[in-house]
C-alpha cells in the first residue's frame, strides 16, 4: 500500500489529537488511586458507555468477525452475539448493584461480599492471575492483530509493531489515568467508526463486488443467512443452540462477563450515579450489537470475492510473513483499496482502536496488581501518591509482558476459543453471588479450580491427537464446573453473618435468595425490583436484536422483514424506556 503525505498527516493528527487528553489529566491522575483508577466516580452515562464500546472495538474485533465469516457465514456471528443476553442482563439487574458497592476494583468486592482467609486468598490470587496472566493474553491478541495490520499495510515487521504500540500506549496509560482513557476512548471512538464504514464503502466500489446488489448475488445464500443450516446439527450447535441456550450465562469472557466483571465494572463504578452506570451500560450494549457488525460483515463478504483462497492474500501481499497468514488478515486486506486520505484515516482508526482498548486494559490490570495485591498485601498504608507510582511502572512491565506472549499466538479465533474454554463454568456463579447468600469464596475457588483443569485436560488430548469438537468440550466444562461449585456451595460454610448483613445493607439485592438475612435487615428493596428487572431485560433484547436484524434485512432488500423489525424495536425501545423510569421511581435508588 502506498502512503501519501496526506495519509500520513492525518494519521499523525489523530495521535497527537488523541495524546491531549494525557497531558490535561496528567496532574489530576497522579493525585489519587480513586482519580487514577476510577476517574473519582465521576464519569457520566455517555462517557462510560461510549468508553465501553470502544474498548471493545480493537484491531482485533474486524479481524474475528472477518476470520467468522469467511469460515461460518454471517450466522456464525452467533457466537459472540449471543452475550447480548449477558449485557443486558447486567443493565437491568447488576449494574446499580455494582454501583451501590462502592469498590474501587470489582475483585475488591471479594472482601465485602465474603469473609476469612479464603476471601483473601481469592482476592489476591484473582488479582494475580486476572490482572497478569489473563490481561497479558487478552492484549497479546489485540497486538497480533495490529503486528498482521502493521505487516500488511506497512510491511512491517512484528517487532517494528509491536515497539511503536508499546512506546505510545506505555506513555499515555501511565500519566493519564481512568479520565484521561475515557475521554480519548471517545475521540478515538469516532475515528475508528468513520474508518469502520470508509472501508466498508470502498469494498462495495470494487467492480468484482458491484455493489450491495453485487454482493449479496455473488456470495452463496448460505454465507448470507442470519441462522445457521439446522440440517448441519454440528455447526447449528456450535453457532447457534449452545451460544443462546448455555454459553451466554455460564462462560466468562472480558466484556461479557455474567453479571459484568473486569473494564465493564470499572466503568461501572467510575460512573457519576446509579442512573449513569445503568444508562452507560445500556448504551455501550447497543452500540456494540447493533451500530458495528453489518460493515465489519460487509467487509467479510467482500472479501471471499476478492480473495476466495489464502493463497490470494498470499499473492497480493508477498511481503506479509507466511506465519500471518489467515482468514482474520483478509480485514487489513480490503484496505488497499481506499485512496489517499481515507487509508491515513482509516490507519488511524486502527491505531486508536487499539490504543483503547489496550490502555483500558493496562489501566484496568494495574488496578487489580496495584489495589488488588501490592496495596492490600505487600506494602499497605503507604501514600496516595505512591501508589499512582507504582502503579505506572506497572502499566509499562504489563505492555512489556502483553508483548512477548504475542508470539505464541496464532489467529483471532484461535484466541477467542481458548478464552471461552478458560472461563466456561464459572458464568452461573457470577451471576447468582448477588442474589443468593449461600454462595462463598470457596465456591468460586472450586469453580475456577474445576474450570482450568478441565480444560486444560482437553487442550492436553488434543496435543496428544485426541480430536475433540469444541461444542463438546465446552458442554463438558460447564457441566463439571457448575457441579463442582454448586456442591462446594451447600457443603461449605458461608460467610459469617456479619459480613452477608453489612453486605446486603451496602448492595440491596432483590429476590428471595436473601431470605434469611433479609429477615435479620432493616433494609428492604423494592417488592418489584426483580420482575421489573426481568421484563426490562426481555425488552432490551428485543431493542437491540431487533435493531441488528432489522438492519441486515434492510441491507438484504427483505423489506417485510424490516418492516417486522422496525415494529418490534420501537414497541420494545417504548416500553423499556418505561420500565427504566420505574427504577429510578423506585424507593431502593
Amino acid at each position: 500500500m502506498t502512503f501519501t503525505t496526506l495519509d500520513w498527516a492525518i494519521i499523525a493528527g489523530s495521535i497527537i489529537i488523541s495524546f491531549l487528553p494525557a497531558v490535561f489529566f496528567w496532574k489530576r491522575a497522579g493525585s489519587s488511586t480513586t482519580e487514577f483508577f476510577t476517574s473519582g466516580r465521576a464519569a457520566p452515562w455517555w462517557l462510560v458507555g461510549i468508553s465501553m464500546v470502544a474498548t471493545t472495538f480493537s484491531t482485533d474485533t474486524p479481524n474475528l468477525v472477518t476470520n467468522i465469516v469467511r469460515e461460518q457465514g454471517v450466522a456464525g456471528n452467533w457466537v459472540w452475539w449471543a452475550f447480548l443476553l449477558t449485557g443486558m442482563m447486567t443493565v437491568f439487574f447488576y449494574a446499580r448493584l455494582w454501583r451501590r458497592s462502592g469498590v474501587l476494583t470489582d475483585l475488591e468486592f471479594y472482601e465485602i461480599r465474603y469473609s476469612g482467609k479464603a476471601a483473601t486468598v481469592l482476592r489476591g490470587f484473582r488479582a494475580v492471575y486476572l490482572g497478569l496472566l489473563f490481561n497479558c493474553f487478552i492484549m497479546a491478541t489485540v497486538n497480533l492483530a495490529a503486528a498482521k495490520i502493521g505487516n500488511i499495510e506497512l510491511g512491517w515487521p512484528m517487532e517494528r509493531t509491536l515497539l511503536v504500540c508499546a512506546v505510545m500506549t506505555i506513555f499515555f496509560a501511565s500519566v493519564s489515568g481512568l479520565w484521561g482513557v475515557l475521554v480519548t476512548d471517545t475521540i478515538q471512538f469516532g475515528i475508528t467508526m468513520t474508518g469502520t464504514f470508509a472501508v466498508a464503502y470502498y469494498a462495495l466500489q470494487q467492480p468484482s463486488v458491484g455493489g450491495l446488489a453485487g454482493l449479496f448475488a455473488k456470495v452463496p445464500a448460505s454465507k448470507l443467512a442470519l441462522l445457521p443450516d439446522f440440517g448441519n446439527w454440528s455447526v447449528a450447535a456450535t453457532v447457534f443452540i449452545i451460544p443462546l441456550t448455555i454459553q451466554w450465562w455460564s462462560v466468562w469472557y472480558p466484556g461479557a462477563e455474567p453479571g459484568g466483571g473486569s473494564y465493564i465494572a470499572q466503568r461501572m463504578l467510575a460512573s457519576k450515579t446509579e442512573k449513569d452506570a445503568v444508562i452507560g451500560t445500556l448504551l455501550f450494549n447497543v452500540m456494540h450489537y447493533a451500530l458495528r457488525p453489518w460493515p465489519w460483515i460487509i467487509v467479510a463478504l467482500a472479501s471471499t470475492i476478492i480473495y476466495p483462497q489464502l493463497s490470494d492474500i498470499a499473492t497480493t501481499f508477498p511481503h506479509v510473513d507466511p506465519k500471518l497468514i489467515g482468514d482474520d488478515i483478509a480485514y487489513p486486506a480490503m484496505m488497499r483499496f481506499l485512496p489517499a486520505g481515507f487509508l491515513g484515516l482509516v490507519v488511524a482508526g486502527t491505531l486508536a482502536a487499539y490504543r483503547s482498548t489496550i490502555e483500558t486494559h493496562l489501566n484496568w490490570g494495574t488496578s487489580y496488581l496495584v489495589h488488588d495485591f501490592y496495596r492490600r498485601f505487600l506494602r499497605p498504608g503507604l501514600s496516595e501518591k505512591h501508589y499512582v507510582f507504582v502503579g505506572r511502572v506497572v502499566t509499562a512491565s504489563l505492555m512489556v509482558c502483553a508483548a512477548l506472549m504475542t508470539y505464541a499466538l496464532g489467529t483471532a479465533k484461535e484466541a477467542f476459543d481458548l478464552i471461552l474454554s478458560i472461563g466456561a463454568g464459572t458464568g452461573l456463579l457470577y451471576l447468582l453471588r448477588w442474589f443468593w447468600w449461600r454462595v462463598s469464596a470457596w465456591s468460586e475457588i472450586s469453580a475456577m479450580a474445576s474450570s482450568f483443569l478441565v480444560a486444560l485436560g482437553f487442550f492436553i488430548a488434543r496435543k496428544n491427537g485426541v480430536e475433540v469438537a469444541e461444542h463438546v468440550s465446552l458442554l463438558v466444562t460447564v457441566g463439571v464446573t457448575t457441579v463442582v461449585w454448586f456442591i462446594t456451595t451447600l457443603v461449605a460454610a458461608p460467610a459469617d453473618e456479619a459480613t452477608l448483613l453489612k453486605f446486603f445493607t451496602l448492595v440491596r439485592p432483590a429476590g428471595p435468595g436473601w431470605g434469611p438475612i433479609r429477615a435479620k435487615s432493616t433494609v428492604q428493596p423494592a417488592a418489584n425490583a426483580l420482575p421489573q428487572a426481568m421484563l426490562g431485560w426481555v425488552l432490551g433484547c428485543s431493542f437491540v436484536y431487533s435493531a441488528l436484524f432489522g438492519t441486515g434485512s434492510f441491507l438484504y432488500g427483505r423489506m417485510p422483514q424490516f418492516y417486522v423489525c422496525l415494529a418490534v424495536f420501537l414497541t420494545s425501545g417504548f416500553f423499556m424506556q418505561r420500565v427504566l423510569s420505574g427504577f429510578w421511581a423506585q424507593s431502593d435508588e
